[in-house]
């Protein structure tokens, strides 16, 4: 299979073009590291270096890439909002890693896709409570979801399947920076088992680790005001 991989410098994305490499498949890594990129390209991937937020740069980089069975656009970034007052920068940094460089990376990659082929999304399970300082983040990611249901009616009728990825907590460079509990944390190699399998399987959502996702799933069936008290109670706990 050819597959294209974003954010695959590291992390879950970095995972997921060596396992996929390693099972023989055909693999582009899109990254901005040059230097980490180098590691895939030890490893027989055929390295990227791209900046997603640059739409000219993207249409022009994408364009060039053959027909893709797979495309993972696993790229984002996080950062937590002060409740003491709305920093519209952070937000509008947030939003642009998460949702304008998918936009961008569908846009420069549309042509790419073919009957058959498969697209993947990677949301977060974050998006299904409203965590406090989470609002930039959260929002972002639940505009993935969003996205890629919409995107699975419209591309229906090509014949291209999308999915929608939802990890709990994976220890990654990203997740090392957080100062607060991590409940039921898996690692990238096992992330990346789980996505594989799921797109394997043909899965829509692929929502993981099970019952961290069962839990998160139930409470967001709760009122909203259960769900906020439940979270200032999180935050709080965490402040203390």
């Amino acid at each position: 299979m050819n597959i294209f991989i974003t954010g695959a410098s590291s992390g879950i994305g970095k995972q997921l073009a060596l396992d996929y490499a390693a099972n023989g498949h055909q693999v582009w890594g899109q990254g901005r590291n040059k230097e980490r990129l180098q590691e895939l390209t030890d490893k027989g991937i055929t390295a990227l270096p791209l900046e997603l937020a640059d739409l000219a740069k993207v249409r022009a980089s994408l364009s060039e890439l053959p027909a893709m069975d797979l495309i993972v656009l696993c790229a984002g970034n996080c950062e937590y909002l002060d409740p003491e007052r709305f920093d519209a920068e952070l937000f509008s940094r947030v939003w642009q890693a998460n949702v304008l460089t998918v936009a961008n990376c569908l846009d420069g990659l549309w042509g790419q896709l073919k009957p058959g082929s498969q697209l993947a999304l990677v949301g977060s399970l974050a998006h299904l409570l409203p965590f406090s300082q989470a609002g930039a983040y959260g929002s972002s990611k639940a505009a993935i979801h969003y996205l890629s249901q919409a995107l699975g009616t419209d591309l229906a009728a090509k014949q291209v399947s999308v999915h929608c990825v939802q990890p709990g907590f994976v220890k990654t460079p990203l997740t090392d920076k957080n100062a607060f509990a991590m409940p039921n944390m898996i690692s990238s190699e096992q992330a990346s088992q789980y996505i594989m399998k799921g797109l394997a399987k043909g899965k829509t959502s692929i929502n993981f680790p099970g019952v961290f996702s069962g839990i998160l799933h139930f409470l967001n069936c709760l009122p909203v005001s259960w769900q906020q008290s439940l979270c200032r109670r999180l935050a709080h706990k965490e402040g203390a």
